[in-house]
């Protein structure tokens, strides 16, 4: 009723309704606006957060209030449609996002390009990706959840790529929203310089609007999708609050920038107009992050977002972005790119995504430096191939727009051409320009996988070859020592969305597996060896005596064998050694104690014997065989295991059970390091105990723990290991242990 009583001095705002009908109009203004050469007009943002805070839901209102989309659907929607982000069908299906996907709007004549990427670890690259591209970030944040795990690796990837970021605390409307509880967070666990730009009015059910603390205003959002903005004055109540945090926003903002900072100390009070300029500064600068609120759902808060994005986020020209260039000197020479939008300058862009689809590869760009028109020829640095470019389009989630030009700022795509994905592509060969690459974290989790029906491994060779192109850390090679393919990626949900897609885009049903570590057989003591090969059946025999010792490496040298040649006269004529040397190699391939591969063994051929008919290559060969065999019955021999560097991070709190969950896998602790509320341990644990780690990890540490790990050596396993991978040989090859042989005489 208040609100009602003040209309007569209430400003209305009405987005026009006509503008979302006529959708094929605003595509022609978004085509028109494509040729815009002022570089102030475009903003390259992402939209980042923690798994289900509400990413793609706000991308969806935001591409419904600029008037890219016609109506609007939900991530997990009863109509079974789906956002239209999540373009592909298990994104709908499990209501996450798996790929980063890229459109572009208009906002205000502004022409604002967006990426909206996955929230789990398990797609991090798909974050690292866009975040390397783009200018700016919208980082979401649950109003109940706060910072999460995710939120804390894309914290630490925005300052990687040094991206200034905005926060939206999303859903306020549900029960336990805090927003309060959620900016102090963003202070003490993301270190952020942070204030409120906005607060809520009423929380959890009773939401009705947001605050302009700035311009110190109300704003309500009606009709059935908030579409009407209605501008009020502030609610009596909440007038006071309103005042102290303006003062805290000043004083936050006064801290980062010294010209506000300059006004404060002679107790000036700043202008609207000098307090967001202020904002913008230091904002671009990373040293203040605006906080601002709202319930996408419930499409509250979303256009004073836009409006933040515009007025606090940089433009493409505000950003100095770099390419290398070689020279004679050990460092790359740091090459500024100029942002011109008026082709005076040669074309520098670089891919940062692939993506195969139904008319072949697609390669997503952006374009630093220069313009770029249809039908003109770039050359990749990396692979020096020129390549025409027959199509230039630009992205709307699955659906694509043919453009003739695009210019610096711009994020567009390719189709048919060769390349991979953190290619540098420039016009002239000459400039010999290339841009940083992007980073790429390393596999985690690695899985035994075979197609269930053998009639399917052509699609299953596809399948492979497509996702590792398009996925950097999705690898995929076979191990011999194992006899196994392995898939390895960030994680158990990331090899299981692949092993889905596989059936559905490919029609090829996988099977994945825990793999098998590769462990190795070694000699304890040196055995000395005296072995006579002799063989007479009619006609040519075989003859061949070898005398020698073979002996354990050194620790450091244990994964290699090596064979030494000392013989000395004619006993054993030279060109039958390299049948010796073979032999031996023949029978390192697979020990008998465990079948696994032999290792860190020294062969040396002291002497032996021949026969001036008898004598063969083949003859010494099945000799050193027989020696192997003798070293086998009468040596002893021990099994090795790979041992792991192993590197967590997590939180200070959780730091007593991440030590003993190592030291429960027989982890042995090298070192540990404390910084900023993180911690870090260094480990060397067993390949063979990590398995599964990474699932107790996330849930002993609240999903905010990581770890990577990678081979460090070989060391014998225990005496418990050995026996068991010794009865699993054993009755692989239908040979019954000794305690079963025990069980039936008794």
């Amino acid at each position: 009723m208040t609100r009602l009583l003040h209309l007569n001095s209430v400003v209305v705002r009405r987005l026009s309704l006509v503008y979302f009908k006529d959708f094929s109009r605003s595509l022609a203004s978004f085509q028109k606006f494509a040729e815009h050469k002022n570089i102030e007009y475009i903003r390259n943002i992402g939209i980042s957060a923690h798994i289900d805070s509400g990413k793609t839901t706000l991308t969806e209102r935001i591409l419904f209030y600029t008037g890219r989309i016609s109506e609007m659907h939900e991530v997990k929607g009863k109509d079974n449609v789906g956002a239209t982000m999540d373009s592909m069908e298990l994104e709908r299906q499990r209501g996450i996002t798996i790929q980063s996907a890229a459109t572009y709007t208009l906002w205000r004549d502004h022409n604002i390009n967006i990426i909206d990427t996955p929230g789990h670890v398990d797609f991090t690259v798909e974050v690292e990706r866009a975040l390397r591209v783009l200018d700016g970030a919208v980082l979401v944040l649950c109003a109940v959840g706060g910072v999460q795990s995710q939120t804390l690796t894309v914290n630490r990837q925005m300052a990687r790529y040094s991206v200034p970021c905005v926060a939206f605390i999303n859903k306020l409307d549900r029960m336990g929203a805090n927003p309060y509880k959620v900016l102090s967070q963003i202070r003490s666990k993301l270190r952020h310089n942070a204030a409120f730009l906005q607060l809520p009015i009423g929380l959890e059910s009773d939401l009705k609007g947001i605050v302009d603390v700035i311009h110190r205003k109300a704003i309500y959002f009606e009709g059935p999708f908030g579409e009407n903005i209605i501008e009020d004055e502030v609610p009596k109540e909440m007038r006071s609050q309103t005042d102290d945090y303006r003062q805290e926003l000043i004083e936050s903002v006064s801290n980062a920038d010294d010209k506000l900072g300059e006004m404060f100390l002679e107790e000036k009070t700043p202008t609207e107009q000098e307090l967001v300029a202020a904002i913008r500064r230091s904002c671009i600068k990373r040293t203040f992050t605006p906080v601002l609120v709202g319930s996408a759902l419930k499409n509250k808060g979303v256009q004073p977002l836009l409006d933040a994005v515009l007025s606090y986020l940089p433009n493409p020209g505000e950003v100095e972005n770099y390419a290398l260039r070689s020279t004679e000197k050990e460092e790359p020479e740091k090459v500024p790119l100029n942002p011109v939008r008026d082709g005076s300058t040669q074309f520098v862009a670089l891919a940062f995504k692939l993506e195969s689809g139904k008319f072949g590869q697609l390669t997503y760009l952006r374009c630093y430096q220069g313009k770029l028109s249809k039908g003109e020829t770039v050359f990749n640095v990396r692979t020096r191939k020129k390549v025409r470019i027959s199509r230039l389009v630009r992205l709307h989630a699955d659906q694509m727009e043919d453009v003739l030009e695009v210019y610096a700022g711009d994020i567009f795509a390719l189709f048919g051409v060769d390349c991979a994905s953190g290619d540098s592509f420039v016009v002239n060969s000459e400039l010999n320009l290339t841009l940083e690459s992007i980073f790429v974290p390393e596999p985690v989790v690695s899985m035994a996988i075979k197609p269930v029906y053998s009639k399917d491994r052509d699609n299953f060779s596809k399948a492979v070859s497509r996702f590792t192109k398009e996925d950097p850390t999705f690898h995929f090679h076979y191990d011999p020592d194992i006899k196994e393919t392995l898939a390895s990626g960030m994680g158990e949900l990331h090899l299981e969305i692949y092993a889905q897609r596989m059936e559905k885009e490919y029609g090829c049903k996988v099977e994945l597996g825990k793999p098998k570590v590769s462990f190795r057989e070694t000699l304890v003591a040196p055995f000395e060896f005296d072995y006579l090969h002799k063989k007479q059946h009619g006609g040519q025999g075989q003859y061949a005596r070898v005398v020698g010792v073979m002996e354990p490496l050194p620790p450091d040298q244990n994964t290699v064998n090596i064979f030494k040649d000392l013989t000395v006269g004619t006993n054993v004529p030279k060109p039958f050694i390299p049948g010796v040397r073979k032999g031996f190699e023949i029978m390192a391939q697979k020990g008998h104690l465990t079948g696994h591969k032999v290792s860190g063994v020294l062969m040396k051929l002291l002497d032996g014997a021949h026969h001036i008919v008898d004598s063969s290559e083949l003859a010494f060969n099945l000799a050193a065989q027989g020696a192997f065999k003798q070293a086998y019955e009468e040596g002893t021999w021990q099994v090795l295991e790979p041992i792991m560097s192993v590197e967590v991070t997590a939180p200070d709190e959780f730091q007593g059970t991440i030590i003993s969950q190592i030291n429960k896998r027989q982890g042995i602790i090298t070192g540990t390091e404390v910084n900023d509320g993180w911690f870090v341990v260094y480990a060397e644990v067993p390949l063979n105990n990590m398995f599964g780690f990474i699932g107790e990890l996330r849930s002993s540490t609240q999903g905010k723990g990581e770890y990577s790990m990678e081979y460090s050596r070989y060391t014998p396993c225990t005496a418990e290991v050995q026996q068991k991978l010794i009865e699993k040989f054993q009755e692989s090859i239908g040979v019954v242990p000794e305690k079963e042989q025990k069980k039936k005489k008794n």
